[in-house]
């Protein structure tokens, strides 16, 4: 069982929403689509399942054209964002209204509902309407009315997005069992890095319409591709800084430099971007060969037991997610401090040239 895209594109009005794609996923994985709002996930879902036409391409199914074959024929189930149930149905009658529609028998009917509500954690609720339901109750309704449907393709289009943040842990951490259950091909799509790499198997990274990297979710964080698939698979997004190499020596901002050791000593003399995630600027040096820059604080955001801290460092925009609670000044001077081993070295059209060493260790 396979899903095939082949240089599937979407153009609407002479703007194109997706560029001609390539991609081939297999049964029984789940791959989620990871990008920012707009980036063209949901579109190349609704192309996947046949609810739009792409303007370029070919979609196969199992080798099979079905490029113009129509979402009904198709064995393809999507959950959306909002919870979409009918709410004058019994819970019960909401997962069995996709056999019912398929003609099924009574019995047949009664035994896969009953197992879907099962695993979905539903069967003291199946005399229930949807509007008496918590709202992860109802997202679990939604689900388990497109598992019931035994379908080939599941197409989840950020549905956990309204649910808070307790119920959101919870089903982050039911959807990957389901899916080994289910044996079907899984599509995700989500905004938050966080998710995909909790979800794992694997993931696509998508930027204005265009899939940067398709690949194992744990590979792609570790080894980003280029600069813009790093930007994508990091919430807050990476930081960059301008750098060059000469002989042995990496030159940083703030008349900074670092050997370039391993990887790094094979690097051409030259211009670069080095890159590093907001977690891995610190506020304290805990390290001998940490660099220091010195920094203008725009402004602070405390979380509980995080603060991010918004900086301005020669006219870059910087991020840092430092652990703890601090009570810094806006607008003051403040210095920050980066491991050399947390930074990537990426050319300067944006495709990477050396790994973070502790990615490599990882």
């Amino acid at each position: 069982m396979t899903l095939k895209l082949e240089g599937v594109g979407k153009s609407v009005g002479g703007q194109v929403h997706v560029h001609p794609t390539d991609l081939e996923l297999q049964k029984g994985t789940m791959n989620v689509l990871l990008g920012p709002t707009l980036a063209g996930k949901t579109t190349l879902m609704r192309l996947m399942a046949g609810l739009e036409p792409p303007t370029r391409g070919k979609i196969y199914w199992e080798g099979k054209d079905v490029t113009g074959m129509r979402v009904q024929d198709r064995e393809v189930a999507m959950v959306y964002q909002q919870f979409i149930n009918y709410p004058s149905m019994t819970v019960y009658d909401n997962i069995a209204s996709p056999l019912r529609l398929k003609g099924k028998n009574k019995q047949e009917i009664d035994a896969a509902v009953r197992k879907t509500a099962d695993m979905m954690k539903l069967s003291p609720m199946l005399k229930r309407r949807p509007l008496e339901l918590s709202g992860g109750q109802q997202q679990r309704c939604a689900l388990a009315r497109a598992l019931v449907k035994n379908a080939g393709l599941v197409l989840l289009d950020e549905p956990l997005a309204n649910l808070d943040y307790k119920l959101r842990e919870e089903l982050r951490i039911e959807i990957p069992k389901i899916f080994e259950e289910s044996g079907s091909i899984f599509v995700y799509a989500t905004t938050e890095p966080e998710e995909a790499l909790l979800l794992g198997g694997h993931t696509a990274t998508l930027w204005e319409g265009r899939i940067t990297q398709y690949g194992s979710t744990p590979e792609i964080y570790r080894n980003p591709a280029d600069a813009t698939t790093a930007r994508v698979f990091s919430d807050p997004p990476m930081n960059f800084l301008q750098i060059s190499k000469a002989g042995s020596r990496i030159m940083f901002g703030d008349g900074q430099s670092v050997p370039a050791a391993g990887r790094l000593s094979d690097v051409a003399d030259g211009r670069y971007l080095a890159g590093f995630r907001p977690n891995h600027l610190e506020i304290n040096r805990h390290t001998s060969d940490a660099m220091r820059f010195k920094c203008k604080l725009a402004v602070t955001e405390i979380t509980g037991s995080e603060t991010f801290i918004h900086l301005d460092h020669q006219g870059e925009r910087w991020v840092g997610v430092v652990h703890g609670v601090h009570d810094l000044e806006p607008g003051s001077e403040i210095e920050v401090f980066l491991d050399p081993s947390h930074v990537y070295i990426f050319g300067e059209a944006g495709d990477l040239v050396a790994t973070a060493p502790y990615a490599q260790a990882a």
